[in-house]
């Protein structure tokens, strides 16, 4: 009975599958003949399938960037870098769309250790610094144990030296692992998709307005109260913001 069950599964996700290769062909076929919105439809039933790849997201950030669709266009190309961040397209086709944005927002520069920490750090993700401090871990226990159990002065003092080494390297990995899953924890970016909003100091509407956004600016989440979002720009302002008017990446 599993096997049937486990071979029912396997064809209904094979169709699945090949619907959606078709829908791509088809969407893909409608933005080369101009027709925009049919294609986004396309594209947009193909993520409501529960597929997502890098692919899909550029085709659907580029039909919208055509239709001078300023925030899904970015939105889109961001989603689309999170799945392939090396692909240089997606990194040019996403430079003109931030182009056609209005808010000017200058990047606070990361300096000295800061910088160099969080280079080190996204070196590898959460899961490849836990695997190499196990790896690490692993050969700390070989070259303590031939310490060991070694006789000869020179391979002991040789052996202790490569132990202490690793376990030293296995300690860095694991508390690098841990900042890496910090970071990404905390790192919850939006779109701005109303055309514009008042950013205001506190949670209500009854406060002052610190400053206003427009669509396309990227922020950072911070914290959410009720209908409201605490929101960070790269350049380090802060303020709340309806919900509403941005989307989360």
């Amino acid at each position: 009975m599993k096997h049937f069950i486990y071979i029912l599964a396997f064809l209904i996700s094979s169709l699945g599958f090949s619907q959606n290769e078709q829908l791509f062909e088809q969407a893909n076929d409608l933005y080369n003949k101009g027709d925009f919105e049919d294609a986004i439809s396309k594209y947009e039933s193909i993520i409501e399938s529960g597929e997502h790849s890098a692919a899909l997201y550029f085709n659907l950030a580029n039909a919208h960037y055509k239709l001078n669709h300023i925030a899904p266009s970015i939105y889109y190309y961001e989603k689309a870098l999170v799945l392939d961040p090396n692909d240089k397209e997606i990194h040019n086709n996403i430079a003109f769309a931030r182009n056609m944005t209005i808010d000017a927002i200058d990047k606070t520069p990361e300096l000295g250790f800061a910088k160099f920490s969080k280079s080190i750090t996204n070196w590898l993700t959460f899961d490849n610094w836990a695997k190499l401090s196990i790896l690490l871990m692993v050969l700390f226990v070989v070259f303590y144990l031939i310490y060991y159990f070694n006789y000869s002065s020179t391979k002991k003092r040789l052996a202790f030296i490569a132990a202490m080494t690793f376990l030293i390297l296995a300690c860095s990995a694991v508390a690098l692992a841990f900042n890496n899953y910090h970071l990404v924890k905390n790192d919850q970016p939006a779109i701005v998709f109303a055309k514009e909003s008042q950013v205001k100091s506190e949670p209500n509407l009854r406060s002052s307005e610190s400053f206003k956004l427009h669509e396309g600016t990227k922020v950072q989440i911070l914290d959410t109260v009720n209908n409201w979002k605490k929101i960070k720009l790269a350049d380090g302002k802060m303020g709340w913001i309806p919900s509403e008017a941005i989307k989360a990446l």
